[in-house]
């Protein structure tokens, strides 16, 4: 399938495939939107711990490791971050990306790092930085194995349901349910209803909260304690 370079509000790219009618990040803002969803709505609601373990569904442009790497740095904060992929952009694609000039940091140099996130090896542990470890799974997240668990957050950026509705059932996110630890927490931008009444089947608590830019609710589950 063919994809496009699209700016979005916030002056930050994201991908369309026009084919499918989707683009990896909001036409509002990519960067705000990922932001506000999942490092503010998903990282940050994390309790202190000594290393977070994040699970990725859909690396894409690989926009939300960046902000979490970025926040890692930030916070002095140890992330074990995993991403499930399947169909991963090409290191040419994620070149014309512009998430480092548009986050304009001074603290660290993002750049190599955010060509590692994509050029780095898939399959095994990768140390992007002493505060950061990567690990990229190329599956689809049914085939992905029971040995992925002990999650603190869940940072659930799969296609909207029009486009991968498959991806969004209750028996989906039963899986997904015992990839989180107890109190953990899965975050998307999706609030739809039919998706809020999966969750629950699953076995989640949900929080409707304010959404991005553009969009007013997004959904926030918690597996119980």
């Amino acid at each position: 399938m063919g994809k496009e370079l699209l700016l979005t509000a916030d002056g930050s790219y994201t991908i369309e495939i026009p084919e499918l009618k989707v683009t990896y990040h909001s036409r509002h803002g990519a960067i705000q939107e990922s932001m506000h969803v999942f490092i503010r709505a998903g990282l940050m609601a994390v309790p202190p711990v000594s290393t977070i373990r994040i699970l990725e569904m859909g690396f894409g442009t690989g926009l939300n490791a960046l902000l979490a790497l970025q926040y890692a740095i930030q916070q002095q904060q140890p992330i074990y971050y995993q991403t499930l992929e399947l169909h991963p952009l090409t290191e040419a694609e994620a070149a014309h990306l512009n998430y480092v000039q548009q986050l304009s940091a001074t603290e660290a140099d993002y750049a190599p790092l955010f060509t590692s996130l994509h050029s780095c090896a898939w399959d095994t542990d990768v140390v992007i930085h002493p505060l950061f470890t990567l690990h990229k799974t190329k599956v689809s997240l049914h085939e992905l194995p029971a040995t992925v668990q002990n999650f603190h957050v869940l940072f659930y950026d799969a296609f909207a349901p029009a486009a991968q509705p498959e991806l969004w059932t209750a028996d989906t996110f039963k899986k997904v349910y015992h990839t989180l630890q107890p109190g953990g927490k899965m975050v998307t931008y999706c609030s739809k209803s039919i998706v809020r009444r999966a969750m629950q089947e699953a076995g989640f608590t949900i929080e409707k909260i304010q959404g991005p830019w553009g969009k007013r609710e997004m959904l926030r589950a918690t597996r119980p304690l």
